[in-house]
């Protein structure tokens, strides 16, 4: 447990101590990651992403295929290149390699942002309705039990998951 996660809950204990124990404290607990992977809209992102990866993919496919046969037709031809022409050869196929590399980079960079363009909304969805949840039933917290941040819960704790989940009108 991380230091600043004991202070949070040094901090809501201390303040959970000076209310009354009469008033109903309501924590409860969801998994976000089952949340997510209940939500429809994940599936299209996942295609989107999939289809973009794959349009990368080909792009870099097209790019080795251009390599392979550049150093192809070098080897093949190496002993009849004279010195001028076999040095131009050797510098198009390392260009050709730095450009593979920098698309690369760039495709695995290009990638990670789309996923985030794709991702992000439907994170955002899901903490909302959490957020709503909460304080429409009147809970004092509510844990994600896969973040890691809580490493124990009570069969008390009340799962917020079925009612995210009507409020986002999953039916799962």
């Amino acid at each position: 447990m991380t230091s600043t996660l004991r202070s949070l809950l040094i901090i809501a204990l201390l303040a959970f101590s000076n209310l009354s124990f009469s008033q109903d404290l309501k924590l409860g607990h969801i998994n976000s990651t089952e949340l997510l992977a209940l939500m429809p809209e994940r599936l299209e992102a996942q295609k989107a992403l999939q289809s973009f990866a794959n349009e990368l993919e080909e792009q870099l496919a097209v790019m080795n295929t251009e390599m392979e046969t550049k150093y192809g037709d070098y080897i093949k031809n190496e002993q009849t290149y004279n010195n001028a022409v076999k040095q131009a050869r050797q510098r198009e196929i390392q260009d050709l390699q730095m450009r593979i590399q920098e698309f690369q980079q760039m495709a695995q960079e290009n990638y990670q942002t789309k996923e985030a363009e794709l991702f992000q909304p439907i994170i955002d969805k899901a903490n909302k309705a959490v957020q709503d949840v909460g304080k429409e039933q009147g809970f004092f917290y509510i844990f994600d039990i896969s973040a890691g941040s809580v490493v124990y819960f009570s069969e008390k704790s009340i799962n917020v998951l079925p009612l995210v989940k009507t409020k986002l009108g999953i039916t799962e």
